[in-house]
């Protein structure tokens, strides 16, 4: 392995939180006593959707890009993404003084697009379907001499998402609390293998799961197999943050070791979650960064008599979804 494609360490992680600095939001890892009345045990949430530009992408993506520019990086920036780690991408880019060039789906939620453009980068349209999304970024810097972040299968990329998870150990230590459970949403793995050994650093017995959507549960199959274990065509397309095809091959290398297992939630239980999350603690999340708390709250995973920590990885929601989620607030 080369030095950008090794395994991450807990002291890369820390070191990622030194680099970084102020230029991260250290989010709150907040506490709701209706959620804890009617889950039967403590809850924290770390609220990721407050993070600059509204996701945890930007830990990766701003440690990735400031790493760069320590080897003396003076070219422009590629990514390639659905949303999110575009949006942060971009965002870590102009704070570097750098061009970034973001390859999206052509049919990525038009907030998201548009916030990526706000930054300052050029937003190149592919087909999820029909384009080799990674072929085309590579393409990009052979030809500019960028260099690539992807969205997760990259040391530093890791290294930065992990920041997310010493700050939960270390905000429950000092509330008292130990963390028995961590429950993460999962797409290529990157946010579960960086937070899963920042965790399981500082609290040895925390047990993490991986959350997905029905019918893009690759990560659970590929736990129970012992191989990556790729997604079909078919499946939720709700969770638009959620949609790799299959883990990478440095995330999964970690997760296979330090993940217990994976939990399936279902569409209704994730825009359920996301009206309980707006009617009872103001907070406004993204389908993606609801359904850890959906697993939760339909019962997915059983919180009861235990400490469980919940990532709420990111808000940028379009109106039309998020409408759909508060019609389900009767039920919450």
């Amino acid at each position: 392995m080369t030095v950008t494609d090794r395994l991450p360490s807990i002291e890369d992680i820390e070191a990622a939180r030194t680099r970084c600095g102020a230029r991260l939001r250290h989010t709150p890892l907040l506490r709701s006593a209706a959620l804890e009345r009617r889950i039967g045990g403590a809850v924290l949430l770390k609220a990721e959707n407050l993070q600059h530009t509204g996701s945890f992408k930007l830990r990766g993506a701003m440690n990735a890009v400031l790493a760069l520019v320590e080897q003396g990086h003076k070219g422009g920036i590629v990514a390639f993404s659905s949303g999110n780690h575009a949006q942060a991408t971009a965002y870590a880019a102009a704070a570097a003084g750098l061009k970034a060039t973001i390859f999206m789906p052509a049919d990525a939620p038009a907030i998201k697009t548009r916030l990526t453009k706000s930054w300052g980068a050029e937003v190149v349209p592919f087909n999820r379907l029909t384009d080799d999304r990674e072929a085309l970024a590579r393409a990009e810097c052979e030809r500019t001499g960028g260099a690539l972040i992807p969205p997760y299968d990259h040391f530093q990329v890791m290294s930065g998402q992990g920041t997310a998870g010493l700050e939960i150990a270390e905000d429950a230590r000092a509330s008292g609390l130990t963390v028995d459970a961590l429950l993460a949403p999962v797409s290529g793995g990157g946010l579960l293998a960086g937070t899963t050994l920042a965790v399981q650093s500082r609290f040895p017995d925390a047990k993490t799961y991986a959350v997905e959507p029905e019918g893009r549960d690759d990560m659970r199959r590929s736990l129970l197999s012992g191989a990556r274990e790729v997604n079909g065509p078919d499946g939720s397309v709700l969770c638009d943050g959620l949609l790799s095809p299959q883990q990478g091959e440095l995330t999964f290398a970690v997760n296979k070791d330090h993940v217990a297992g994976g939990v399936v939630v279902t569409d209704d239980a994730v825009l359920q979650a996301m009206a309980f999350a707006f009617l009872h603690m103001k907070l406004v999340l993204e389908p993606s960064g609801a359904i850890g708390l959906a697993a939760l709250l339909s019962g997915a995973f059983d919180g009861r008599d235990k400490t469980t920590a919940i990532i709420l990885s990111g808000g940028n929601v379009d109106p039309e979804t998020f409408q759909r989620a508060l019609a389900y607030a009767g039920e919450v």
